[in-house]
């Protein structure tokens, strides 16, 4: 047996290092850890992942837009429009988001001449923009490559009729004089400097 190692006095100054005990893992939590483990592979396993595909209405864009030759009445459902492509900045109650969206509730542009306003929806806007006696500075998306002029025309004619605006209907031959005559014009209006002209 070897001589124990003399004990210097700085040594003696220390504490000496930590150790932890072998302390296991107490075996009620290893059972609850199993059965956890057990019972999300047998949900998993036996889950539907898509649940019930009956439920739901199942429409599509597609399903939005007038019919050839005027199947169901060749109406577009403007309100169901604006829900999927509009209601994101001008909300749901037309009133937009404070000092980021114009509100279309009371809009001046909204409920302006029926060619201006199927200009703007057509080709969108960039720049400052008084609405309401408030200015914003942002951008609206151009819809001329993403909805027909039916379409177009069924959400104009709903933002116009909602949220008190008085404005009259839309009507799809507007929406399609209106891509003729602006047919050049590239990217968004620029704001109001462009728009008022056209006022």
């Amino acid at each position: 047996m070897s001589a124990p190692v003399p004990v210097s006095s700085q040594e003696r100054r220390e504490k000496d290092d930590p150790y932890e005990l072998p302390t296991p893992i107490p075996v009620g939590i290893l059972l609850l850890v199993a059965v956890m483990v057990i019972f999300g592979m047998f949900y998993i396993l036996t889950a539907a992942p898509d649940g019930r595909v009956e439920l739901g209405d199942h429409r599509t864009v597609a399903d939005l837009m007038a019919k050839p030759g005027g199947a169901e009445g060749g109406t577009v459902n403007g309100a169901a429009i604006f829900s999927a492509r509009c209601a994101a900045c001008h909300q749901a109650t037309g009133q937009g988001v404070p000092g980021v969206f114009p509100p279309l509730a009371g809009s001046e542009w909204a409920q302006g001449r029926d060619s201006l306003v199927a200009s703007i929806v057509l080709h969108g806007v960039q720049g400052p923009l008084t609405v309401k006696g408030v200015k914003y500075d942002g951008a609206m998306p151009a819809f001329k490559d993403q909805l027909d002029d039916a379409s177009i025309a069924a959400v104009l004619t709903y933002v116009r009729g909602e949220w008190g605006n008085r404005a009259g209907a839309i009507a799809e031959e507007t929406v399609a004089k209106a891509r003729a005559q602006t047919a050049s014009h590239g990217g968004p209006w620029k704001g109001e400097a462009e728009l008022a002209a056209m006022k």
